[in-house]
């Protein structure tokens, strides 16, 4: 790489992976794509740096120690590794049950929803514009690397989502009609959340299923990556045939949280 690394915009053609861990992640998941590995001096004797060190030999990536570019790309927090990657796109499988957030506004809970499909067998994201930016470092730092083993698409409109997919809807809304755990999820179908502020408008109701998580009245909703880990382990344990639940018989991370009115 011949150019002068940046702090990240959404327009450029590659993003970051702060830390040891996200970027051991796209090393495992995506190595292909990973253009070039930023080491802190500090960081020299960190086991996390030797794997890493180790990794980008077996796959010929270049490493670089140099502490003035990790403190340009992230002034605020201090890292021992940073990734720079080429940008990729994908579509989503028709086959596989997909995960469809409209209008995302908060990186962190994307970051967690994501982390949180990975841990139930989720690998397909559909994003609806206007949404977050999938590639910004603090997507990426919040998903724990987990965004690298997801196949994502964006869609301008909702409408293009369900023209490309004959997915069974399950929406989530908090005057959904159903109770979560009395639904079956029919495979293959797609989790369908709104906006952390707004949710899903009243016109979604005749799409699929309206789909309610009950709490309390003291609050007014949950928030979205919580929602959203409640639902991924809700149709993981009810989806017909149980095919969706592979973490059956292993323990695994698990993170959660919604917002949908």
């Amino acid at each position: 790489m011949d150019f002068r690394l940046k702090s990240y915009k959404k327009e450029f053609d590659h993003a970051y992976s702060f830390g040891v861990f996200a970027t051991l992640e796209l090393l495992d998941a995506r190595p292909e794509h990973l253009l070039k590995v930023v080491l802190a001096s500090r960081g020299e004797r960190n086991a996390g740096v030797a794997r890493l060190r180790e990794a980008c030999v077996r796959h010929c990536i270049p490493v670089d120690v140099n502490d003035a570019v990790i403190e340009r790309l992230s002034p605020k927090e201090s890292h021992l590794a940073i990734g720079v990657l080429r940008k990729y796109s994908a579509c989503l499988d028709t086959d596989r049950n997909h995960l469809v957030l409209v209008n995302p506004g908060d990186m962190g809970n994307l970051g967690t929803i994501i982390r949180t499909m990975i841990g139930f067998g989720f690998t397909d994201l559909a994003l609806i514009r206007p949404a977050v930016d999938i590639f910004d470092p603090r997507v990426i730092r919040a998903s724990m690397g987990a965004v690298f083993r997801l196949t994502f698409e964006y869609f301008d409109h909702f409408d293009d989502y369900r023209a490309a997919f004959g997915h069974n809807l399950y929406l989530l809304m908090t005057n959904g009609q159903a109770v979560i755990d009395q639904v079956v999820f029919e495979s293959p179908f797609a989790l369908v959340f709104g906006n952390e502020s707004s949710g899903l408008a009243d016109e979604f109701f005749t799409l699929g299923t309206s789909i309610v998580i009950p709490h309390n009245r003291q609050i007014d909703s949950l928030n979205l990556s919580v929602a959203a880990g409640i639902a991924l382990y809700q149709s993981t344990r009810n989806a017909k045939g149980r095919e969706m639940l592979a973490g059956d018989e292993r323990d695994g991370d698990q993170a959660g949280g919604y917002s949908s009115r």
